[in-house]
């Protein structure tokens, strides 16, 4: 075989060495440039993302084990309790506690034990995913059912059953709707309380005084943060924090007379409010129809709670809902009358069977009048046509301007805000805005007795009652017990003090002899009051009667309401206000209430 030498080098060449060299750069040039992509993404993940990665890391091995606080106690003015909390148990999963996929069949059998859909369980472990907590499927279960889960836990991973407290209301539906109840917070909650640390799986006030008072009565969350194997199971207990129990509120009902409110309303559906005139203090506060607010300490379906919201509306609170106030209203249009300066205090009118203002025939309601009559005597017999010339003499602006300066229009500031309606002063921007018409002589003249537009509540009626009997102050309704002084919860109206006693001489001659007379009964002391019945076309009329007692010096104003009651104030709710006014002066043994619902 011949050998070639290169003539240059003298070096020997084999196919099997070419290129070797530039293999070697290249290679080492991709090793160097992956070690340098490698090392920034590690420098990135360690710089940038290390306390998001740490975060994930811990989630996945380290829970929260919640522990609920205690829900704070609510109490009468006598220290009675209306609402506590007793030790329950509760249903919880874990949903890191299995694979997505194997999560159906438990919910299947956990179904079957619980009575509760399937898809309702579904939903409950997709919500628990947002959080690092347990999250609750069941409240309030029965001994049965814990024994029944237990038995069935090899088929039950990831459930548990823990101990928790839950609402009881001893009383059952007395004061419902002030009480109000409490229920688990759902997203639309959290969402608007979330920046006051509420939190998945919290019991909240959904209602009444047990949702005004909420922070004061929920408390603070405790709990320990424990670190879990990839099983589930606790390793550690690496924190601990007491849980923080909620504050016990003293609120100014009287039991008593709140029960002896229920049983005076009964079936009836309305309304009935009892305060103090001096001081604005809620002593009992009713509405028809109710409900029992331990029915939501167990979970309702959702077929329960549409059968729950009858056409009545049992949860609507009507004592601060507003209604036509009738002929109660004179008491403003007294009061406008005399401030104006436009009728004297001796102001003596004839009273007819009809008037006619623009063109409208307005008529008294006994169609026949009573003859001439002064502001005393025209508030005894509740003379329309008496107030239908005193509205049009002032005019609609006057008359406007005092119905709000007596609160109407307003919330009367009462801690159950979110549910209060401030009714309505109708006026000529209103009217525009609303009808696309200017207001009427007739308006005014409709206004002047507590019709056309004007909606007031029971509460705000209450407030307006308080002023005649406690000199001229308007008072603010409150349900907390405080020491606050009186003049904190009360605002003078500067009226003329003939203003005063006239209203208080026709508040008394109501009741002395005039449509009011089933108060004057020798049960009670001397009353002074004001019937109305406020049309309600096609459906029935509503009735009203509000009083103050004793009429000399007033401890207490009791406004009953009839919604579509028919009849007429005197008879249909005067009857009421004189049972509540007897076991307020009589200090009767407690009545017992009336139950929710009429026997079968």
């Amino acid at each position: 075989m011949t050998v070639i030498h290169s003539p240059s080098t003298g070096r020997q060449f084999s196919s099997r060495t070419v290129g070797k060299p530039s293999q070697s750069l290249i290679v080492g040039g991709i090793t160097l440039l992956m070690l340098s992509v490698l090392g920034a993404r590690l420098a990135y993940l360690q710089l940038f993302e290390g306390t998001r990665n740490r975060q994930l890391a811990d989630e996945n091995r380290v829970r929260v084990l919640p522990s609920q606080p205690a829900r704070g106690n609510i109490f009468d003015r006598k220290g009675r309790i209306l609402a506590s909390s007793r030790l329950s148990h509760a249903v919880f999963l874990s949903p890191w506690a299995q694979k997505k996929t194997e999560w159906p069949a438990t919910l299947k059998r956990l179904s079957q034990i619980l009575d509760i859909p399937e898809s309702e369980l579904h939903k409950r472990l997709e919500a628990g995913y947002r959080s690092a907590q347990p999250v609750r499927v069941a409240r309030n279960i029965s001994l049965s059912l814990v024994t029944a889960l237990q038995e069935n836990s090899h088929e039950l991973k990831g459930v548990t059953v823990d101990v928790e407290g839950v609402r009881v209301y001893p009383n059952g539906g007395v004061a419902a709707h002030v009480l109000g109840y409490t229920g688990e917070a759902d997203y639309e909650d959290l969402d608007r309380l979330k920046e006051q640390g509420y939190r998945i799986g919290d019991i909240i006030g959904k209602m009444g005084v047990e949702q005004a008072f909420d922070r004061e009565l929920h408390g603070e969350w405790g709990g320990q943060r424990v670190e879990v194997d990839s099983s589930g199971q606790i390793l550690r207990v690496i924190g601990e924090k007491q849980a923080l129990g909620g504050r016990d509120i003293h609120l100014t009902l009287d039991l008593d007379l709140q029960k002896a409110a229920e049983a005076a309303l009964g079936y009836n559906k309305g309304a009935l409010v009892a305060i103090n005139p001096n001081t604005g203090e809620v002593l009992a506060m009713v509405s028809r129809p109710g409900f029992d607010p331990n029915i939501f300490s167990t979970r309702i379906s959702e077929s329960t709670w549409q059968e729950l919201q009858s056409e009545d509306h049992p949860f609507v609170n009507r004592a601060i809902q507003g209604f036509p106030p009738a002929s109660t209203f004179k008491i403003v249009t007294t009061t406008a009358g005399l401030e104006s300066g436009v009728f004297s205090p001796d102001t003596v009118l004839a009273t007819y069977p009809s008037l006619t203002f623009g063109g409208i025939e307005f008529g008294e309601w006994n169609r026949a009048g009573f003859g001439y009559q002064g502001f005393v005597g025209a508030m005894a017999w509740s003379s329309d046509t008496f107030f239908y010339q005193i509205g049009d003499g002032i005019g609609g602006k006057t008359l406007i301007d005092w119905t709000r300066k007596y609160g109407f229009g307003a919330k009367t500031g009462i801690e159950m805000s979110e549910e209060e309606s401030p009714g309505l002063v109708a006026d000529e921007a209103w009217k525009q805005k609303e009808l696309k018409e200017g207001w009427y002589q007739g308006d005014t003249i409709n206004m002047s007795i507590g019709q056309g537009y004007l909606l007031a509540s029971p509460l705000q009626v209450a407030v307006m009652f308080a002023v005649p009997a406690n000199g001229g102050y308007r008072v603010q309704p409150h349900l907390l017990k405080d020491n606050k002084p009186v003049q904190q919860w009360r605002e003078s109206l500067n009226l003329k003090p003939v203003t005063v006693e006239i209203l208080r001489e026709g508040l008394r001659s109501v009741v002395a002899g005039g449509t009011g007379k089933a108060l004057n009964v020798s049960s009670i002391p001397p009353t002074a009051g004001k019937s109305g019945t406020a049309e309600d076309p096609p459906r029935k009329s509503h009735t009203w009667f509000g009083a103050y007692a004793p009429a000399d010096k007033p401890e207490i104003v009791v406004v009953a309401f009839g919604e579509n009651s028919g009849e007429s104030g005197g008879s249909f709710t005067a009857p009421m206000v004189l049972r509540v006014l007897e076991a307020y002066f009589q200090q009767n043994q407690p009545v017992e209430p009336v139950p929710v619902q009429p026997p079968e």
